[in-house]
Protein backbone atom coordinates (compact mmCIF):
# COMPACT_ATOMS: atom_id res chain seq x y z
CA UNK A 1 0.00 0.00 0.00
CA UNK A 2 1.61 3.95 -1.12
CA UNK A 3 1.13 6.39 0.72
CA UNK A 4 -0.97 9.17 -1.26
CA UNK A 5 -0.52 12.80 -0.25
CA UNK A 6 -3.70 14.86 -1.26
CA UNK A 7 -4.17 16.71 -4.25
CA UNK A 8 -0.73 15.60 -5.24
CA UNK A 9 -0.42 13.49 -8.19
CA UNK A 10 1.59 9.81 -7.80
CA UNK A 11 4.66 9.19 -9.78
CA UNK A 12 4.03 7.54 -12.67
CA UNK A 13 5.12 3.85 -12.85
CA UNK A 14 7.56 2.42 -16.09
CA UNK A 15 8.40 -0.65 -16.48
CA UNK A 16 11.28 -1.53 -17.15
CA UNK A 17 10.53 -4.07 -19.89
CA UNK A 18 7.51 -2.24 -21.50
CA UNK A 19 9.95 1.49 -21.59
CA UNK A 20 10.48 2.50 -24.90
CA UNK A 21 13.89 3.96 -26.32
CA UNK A 22 12.84 7.77 -25.42
CA UNK A 23 12.38 7.09 -21.99
CA UNK A 24 14.98 4.62 -21.65
CA UNK A 25 17.78 7.13 -23.17
CA UNK A 26 15.61 10.51 -21.39
CA UNK A 27 15.39 12.55 -24.22
CA UNK A 28 11.71 13.86 -22.45
CA UNK A 29 13.68 15.37 -19.56
CA UNK A 30 16.76 16.74 -21.62
CA UNK A 31 13.99 18.54 -23.74
CA UNK A 32 11.68 19.29 -20.82
CA UNK A 33 14.39 20.91 -18.62
CA UNK A 34 16.03 23.42 -22.03
CA UNK A 35 12.26 23.92 -22.63
CA UNK A 36 12.43 25.56 -19.20
CA UNK A 37 15.40 26.98 -19.43
CA UNK A 38 14.59 28.91 -22.58
CA UNK A 39 11.69 29.79 -20.86
CA UNK A 40 13.38 31.50 -17.84
CA UNK A 41 15.78 33.28 -19.95
CA UNK A 42 13.47 34.88 -22.60
CA UNK A 43 11.46 35.91 -19.67
CA UNK A 44 13.80 37.82 -17.97
CA UNK A 45 15.67 39.29 -21.07
CA UNK A 46 11.56 40.56 -21.94
CA UNK A 47 11.81 42.19 -18.14
CA UNK A 48 15.22 43.24 -19.01
CA UNK A 49 14.44 45.00 -22.20
CA UNK A 50 11.20 46.82 -20.98
CA UNK A 51 14.00 48.03 -17.74
CA UNK A 52 11.83 46.09 -14.97
CA UNK A 53 13.54 44.28 -12.46
CA UNK A 54 14.24 40.54 -14.07
CA UNK A 55 16.79 38.12 -13.01
CA UNK A 56 19.38 40.30 -10.23
CA UNK A 57 22.09 41.23 -11.75
CA UNK A 58 24.74 43.81 -11.20
CA UNK A 59 27.10 44.94 -12.98
CA UNK A 60 29.84 45.55 -10.36
CA UNK A 61 31.48 47.71 -9.80
CA UNK A 62 29.62 49.82 -11.62
CA UNK A 63 26.43 49.27 -9.61
CA UNK A 64 26.02 48.63 -6.23
CA UNK A 65 23.25 46.84 -4.22
CA UNK A 66 20.93 49.11 -2.27
CA UNK A 67 19.63 45.99 -0.11
CA UNK A 68 22.92 45.21 1.08
CA UNK A 69 22.24 43.84 4.75
CA UNK A 70 23.90 45.91 7.72
CA UNK A 71 25.69 42.79 8.96
CA UNK A 72 27.38 42.32 5.93
CA UNK A 73 31.24 42.05 6.79
CA UNK A 74 33.42 43.51 4.11
CA UNK A 75 36.85 44.74 4.00
CA UNK A 76 39.30 44.32 6.71
CA UNK A 77 40.96 47.38 9.14
CA UNK A 78 43.85 47.43 11.27
CA UNK A 79 42.78 50.22 14.13
CA UNK A 80 45.99 52.58 15.20
CA UNK A 81 46.59 54.09 18.13
CA UNK A 82 46.62 57.63 18.78
CA UNK A 83 50.52 57.44 17.97
CA UNK A 84 50.04 55.93 14.41
CA UNK A 85 51.21 52.59 15.42
CA UNK A 86 48.96 49.50 14.55
CA UNK A 87 46.90 48.10 17.74
CA UNK A 88 47.64 45.18 17.23
CA UNK A 89 49.89 42.94 19.90
CA UNK A 90 50.88 40.52 17.97
CA UNK A 91 49.08 37.58 20.13
CA UNK A 92 48.34 35.55 16.55
CA UNK A 93 45.10 34.89 17.86
CA UNK A 94 43.29 36.23 14.86
CA UNK A 95 45.83 33.60 12.72
CA UNK A 96 44.96 30.89 14.89
CA UNK A 97 41.49 30.92 14.88
CA UNK A 98 40.97 31.49 10.81
CA UNK A 99 39.80 28.62 9.00
CA UNK A 100 41.01 29.84 5.64
CA UNK A 101 44.79 30.20 6.84
CA UNK A 102 44.55 33.46 5.29
CA UNK A 103 46.58 35.91 7.34
CA UNK A 104 50.67 36.42 7.91
CA UNK A 105 51.85 37.74 11.18
CA UNK A 106 54.83 38.12 12.37
CA UNK A 107 56.54 39.81 15.39
CA UNK A 108 59.15 41.77 16.32
CA UNK A 109 59.83 43.94 19.35
CA UNK A 110 58.16 47.19 20.24
CA UNK A 111 60.30 50.41 21.50
CA UNK A 112 57.54 51.30 23.97
CA UNK A 113 58.27 50.19 27.11
CA UNK A 114 54.61 49.79 27.43
CA UNK A 115 54.05 47.31 24.77
CA UNK A 116 55.86 44.39 24.61
CA UNK A 117 55.69 43.31 20.83
CA UNK A 118 53.80 44.28 17.51
CA UNK A 119 53.42 42.93 14.59
CA UNK A 120 56.62 43.17 11.49
CA UNK A 121 54.45 41.92 9.15
CA UNK A 122 50.80 41.70 8.84
CA UNK A 123 49.30 40.24 5.93
CA UNK A 124 45.96 39.04 4.52
CA UNK A 125 44.99 37.09 1.51
CA UNK A 126 41.95 37.97 0.54
CA UNK A 127 41.55 35.85 -2.35
CA UNK A 128 41.46 33.15 0.23
CA UNK A 129 39.50 34.92 2.72
CA UNK A 130 36.44 33.72 3.59
CA UNK A 131 35.42 36.55 5.40
CA UNK A 132 33.56 35.15 8.56
CA UNK A 133 34.42 37.28 10.92
CA UNK A 134 36.35 35.09 13.43
CA UNK A 135 39.72 37.33 13.33
CA UNK A 136 37.42 39.93 14.53
CA UNK A 137 36.12 38.05 18.09
CA UNK A 138 39.08 36.38 18.64
CA UNK A 139 41.21 39.68 18.77
CA UNK A 140 41.90 40.47 22.58
CA UNK A 141 42.69 43.74 21.93
CA UNK A 142 39.99 45.22 19.01
CA UNK A 143 42.78 46.00 16.76
CA UNK A 144 40.92 44.32 13.57
CA UNK A 145 37.87 45.27 12.45
CA UNK A 146 35.51 44.87 9.21
CA UNK A 147 33.54 47.42 7.58
CA UNK A 148 30.31 46.90 5.94
CA UNK A 149 31.90 48.12 2.95
CA UNK A 150 32.74 46.15 0.04
CA UNK A 151 34.22 48.94 -2.82
CA UNK A 152 37.71 47.46 -3.96
CA UNK A 153 37.55 44.21 -2.88
CA UNK A 154 37.97 42.47 -6.32
CA UNK A 155 40.75 42.65 -8.42
CA UNK A 156 41.89 40.90 -11.99
CA UNK A 157 45.53 40.09 -10.10
CA UNK A 158 45.41 37.29 -7.33
CA UNK A 159 48.66 39.57 -5.51
CA UNK A 160 47.16 42.77 -5.52
CA UNK A 161 44.61 41.12 -2.93
CA UNK A 162 47.10 40.52 -0.57
CA UNK A 163 47.00 42.94 1.90
CA UNK A 164 49.82 44.05 3.97
CA UNK A 165 49.70 46.30 7.22
CA UNK A 166 50.57 49.09 5.21
CA UNK A 167 47.23 48.80 3.16
CA UNK A 168 45.06 47.59 6.03
CA UNK A 169 46.37 51.05 7.64
CA UNK A 170 45.67 53.18 4.77
CA UNK A 171 42.13 52.07 4.08
CA UNK A 172 40.57 54.86 6.69
CA UNK A 173 41.59 53.45 9.84
CA UNK A 174 40.06 54.19 12.79
CA UNK A 175 42.13 55.91 15.31
CA UNK A 176 40.84 55.74 18.69
CA UNK A 177 41.83 55.86 22.81
CA UNK A 178 44.80 52.99 23.56
CA UNK A 179 42.01 51.74 26.13
CA UNK A 180 41.08 48.14 25.78
CA UNK A 181 38.82 46.28 28.21
CA UNK A 182 39.04 48.96 30.96
CA UNK A 183 43.21 49.08 30.85
CA UNK A 184 45.03 51.79 29.91
CA UNK A 185 48.84 51.60 29.75
CA UNK A 186 48.98 55.79 29.13
CA UNK A 187 47.90 55.93 32.87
Amino acid sequence: MAYQIPNFPDMEYVDRKKRGLTIQVYYREIFRGVWITTKHFFRNLWKWLTFRKGGVVILYPEETRADMSPNNRGRHILVQRSNGQPRCVACKMCATICPAQCITIEAEESEDPKIQKRPQVFEIDLSHCIFCGFCVEACPVDAIRMLPETSELVGYDRFRMVYDKEKLLSWHPTVSDDVVHGYNPNA
